[in-house]
């Protein structure tokens, strides 16, 4: 048994305006999908996310498929997407299922999991807020009526169902529909009623994406995290630090290839994500990692970060040594760190300073490195 995410995102979005559909429009420097999607990979409990694409989005197609997520080709309209991305999984044992609009970028975790949790007690649960404002009628730009709004809910997304029921009411149903809920209440289906977040806000107009913009910034997740290694001197003619490799008369002895710069910041983004450190991940026990290169450790943590909804805001990194010297290397240790974590000059720092003659470092057995990072939520 498996619980399912889809996320349609094949819509073309004309409302919004602009040369290209709303989900692949940047929103705080990072696509509308992507933002979405972000946050169904940090939810628990969620072990399989479908992806809905439009067949017109190619270049789409050939980003997502290596990002361990289900694709599927949309239709013409949305219930038939929606169908597409229940066929995906009908070979994935799923029992639950939530279908959510990838138009709704500032969707929390937190409500993510009370429709997760609803289903525990029910076959169909969706999140919705009561009317509160006065309801008018009109035509032609003028007041015609008014409309009780007692008993009224502004739907929202996600919606979630037990799987066979959603996939037996959307094969009933055959047409289109304004959301699953319409499908599955079709079908005779109850659904329960969660509260919904006033910030769950669907993009559909250019004035959307200045109130996304607001409210993003009112959630932002700021962490920081910090790293230390150590690694001792042995023979050699050079040492590897920020990935850059530095003439010596020794080398740095490790497992992999020693870069105690780049252990210490990866393990300062993993403790920022409270995600452990290199040793969980890569662990010296292992032989393929013996003699590697410890970008691929970085990677992987940079990586790590933006799956679990965050950016780097800026890395911090200091060497401590006596020699050799890393004052004439710095920039290009910087420009190093930027390229692989895909950051600008401005935002990677590396200094140096001795230990005064002091310690291990100070009798020159060794290098020792300590690295800050800052993440910020997406």
């Amino acid at each position: 048994m498996s619980t399912a995410a889809i996320i349609v995102a094949a819509g073309r979005g004309q409302r919004v305006g602009g040369d290209i559909p709303k989900q692949w429009r940047e929103l705080g420097g990072m696509p509308i999908a992507d933002r979405t999607l972000a946050q169904f990979r940090a939810a628990k409990g969620i072990d399989h996310i479908v992806l809905v694409l439009s067949p017109e989005d190619r270049q789409k197609w050939t980003r997502y498929s290596d990002c361990g997520l289900i694709l599927a080709p949309g239709a013409f309209d949305r219930a038939g997407s929606v169908r597409a991305g229940l066929a995906a999984l009908s070979d994935r044992d799923v029992t639950k299922v939530l279908i959510h609009d990838v138009a709704r970028p500032c969707i929390q975790v937190e409500l993510i999991q009370a429709i997760l949790d609803a289903l525990d007690d029910c076959t169909a649960a969706a999140p919705a807020l009561p009317v509160t404002d006065a309801l008018w009628t009109g035509r032609d730009n003028l007041v015609t009526g008014s409309q009780d709004r007692n008993g009224l809910y502004a739907a929202q997304t996600p919606q979630g169902f037990h799987y066979d029921a959603i996939v037996a009411a959307h094969a009933a149903h055959g047409k289109d529909a304004a959301d699953d809920v319409e499908v599955a209440r079709a079908a005779g289906l109850e659904i329960a009623i969660v509260p919904g977040d006033p910030d769950n806000i669907k993009i559909t107009t250019a004035g959307d994406f200045a109130r996304a913009e607001h409210i993003l910034r009112g959630q932002m997740d700021i962490r920081l995290g910090n790293g230390y290694d150590v690694h001792r001197f042995g023979p050699g003619d050079h040492v590897v630090l920020c990935g850059v490799p530095v003439p010596h008369d020794r080398g740095l002895q490790g497992h992999s290839d020693a870069d105690v710069a780049m252990h210490a910041l990866t393990d300062a983004i993993y403790g920022a994500l409270a995600q452990g450190d290199i040793g969980q991940h890569f662990p010296p026990s292992d032989p393929q990692w013996k003699g590697a290169a410890s970008d691929i450790f970085l990677r992987h943590a940079v990586d790590l970060a933006r799956s679990m909804g965050f950016r780097i805001g800026n890395v911090d990194c200091t060497l401590i040594c006596e020699f050799p010297k890393i004052g004439p290397h710095a920039v290009v240790m910087r420009q190093s760190l930027a390229d692989i974590m895909g950051l600008r000059l401005d935002q990677v720092s590396v200094k140096a300073t001795t230990s005064e003659k002091l310690g291990f470092t100070g009798r020159g057995e060794g290098i020792a490195s300590i690295a800050t990072a800052t993440l910020v939520s997406i």
